[in-house]
């Protein structure tokens, strides 16, 4: 895990999370969950990292970690089998919230995240009060800079992982099941970093 926690204004009184992750459909490759606390004021033209450039997008993560409060934490693939991949999304939330709010010394008020569910009632350890915002991080200005951190740094490591693997494309597709990928997988079968819980991966295992 990793996190950042620049001298940004941040009121600890009125503190609100935004989480979301990234990587929760990939074949290959973590799941990482990050949390943001906003600084004031906050970067201009945040918005669902999905919907941004790649250009914007890089901006934007390295706005967003110069300025405001940020963690960032990733659960691996021998997790994610494990556990599942919810459950592993709903560990990596826990644990991104968690130490941001030890690094700022303060508890949130509030965890805005994206989607659905949250890991409350979910992991023994999540003890903040939270709320599921489907489509918060187009909505959420705090969610939004959580899913740009999220991704881009996802990115970064799938970017390394195809220098050890390059065979699949990861640089490209990132670990999701494109074409490429699946050919690849196909031919060469799976590496440590295939999620082998998921049923292409299986299939190929059982080959």
């Amino acid at each position: 895990m990793t996190c950042g926690t620049p001298d940004n204004g941040i009121c600890a009184e009125d503190l609100v999370f935004g989480v979301d992750e990234a990587g929760r459909g990939p074949l290959a490759g973590p799941v990482v969950a990050s949390a943001v606390a906003l600084c004031k004021p906050r970067p201009g033209g945040l918005d669902d990292s999905k919907k941004l450039t790649a250009a914007r997008r890089a901006k934007l993560d390295l706005a967003i970690r110069e300025r405001c409060a940020w963690s960032v934490a990733v659960v691996d693939v021998e997790e994610i089998d494990r556990l599942n991949i919810f459950g592993a999304t709903m560990l990596a939330m826990t644990l991104a919230v968690a130490q941001l709010a030890e690094a700022l010394g303060a508890e949130p008020r509030n965890v805005l995240i994206d989607g659905n569910a949250t890991p409350e009632g979910r992991r023994a350890e999540w003890c903040w009060p939270a709320k599921a915002i489907v489509g918060g991080d187009g909505i959420e200005p705090a969610i939004s800079a959580a899913s740009i951190v999220a991704k881009e740094w996802r990115d970064r490591m799938m970017l390394e992982a195809a220098q050890e693997h390059p065979e699949y494309g990861w640089e490209r597709n990132k670990g999701y099941g494109t074409k490429d990928h699946m050919e690849a997988l196909r031919i060469h079968g799976p590496t440590p970093l295939h999620r082998r819980s998921f049923a292409p991966v299986s299939q190929m295992v059982l080959l």
